[in-house]
């Protein structure tokens, strides 16, 4: 069995199916951390952009953020499991690169992520963090598709 599971969580329904499989697979001695990646943004015209305040955009990232680990959290608990949380943010580097880095230093033995299971033009325009992540993890992936 897996001692440590690392479960990256954005609250989307992909997210929750990979949540309730990490869920399955743990059981009671099995550490679990969920990680949040907070992306940057970028400005590509600052004049059109003059009236946004970047800071209140950033804190309300940063909340987003917190909540979408709040409640994977309490998912958690009410499976009668225990887990730690990680607000991680991505300084330029690659999603699917700061959750490798993540599972490498805590050290997870297992990865359970979300996959959109997208194709052609859609997986070309949007690219796929949990296809990065394969490409290179160190630890083994589990995909898992929503339903």
């Amino acid at each position: 069995m897996y001692q440590r599971i690392l479960i990256p969580v954005d609250g989307s329904e992909t997210s929750e199916c990979a949540l309730q499989e990490a869920i399955k697979l743990a059981h009671r001695e099995a550490r679990l951390r969920l990680v949040y990646v907070l992306e940057e943004i970028y400005l590509l015209d600052a004049e059109g952009y003059a009236y946004i305040d970047f800071t209140s955009l950033q804190a309300a990232m940063r909340n987003t953020g917190e909540r979408t680990l709040a409640l994977a959290l309490e998912q958690v608990k009410q499976a009668g499991l225990s887990a730690e949380t990680a607000l991680l943010e991505a300084k330029g580097e690659r999603i699917a690169s700061v959750i490798e880095s993540e599972a490498r230093h805590w050290p997870a033995d297992l990865i359970v992520i979300g996959t959109h299971g997208r194709s052609g033009l859609n997986r070309l325009l949007l690219g796929s963090v949990a296809e990065g992540l394969v490409r290179v993890a160190t630890v083994p992936v589990l995909l898992v598709r929503a339903e």
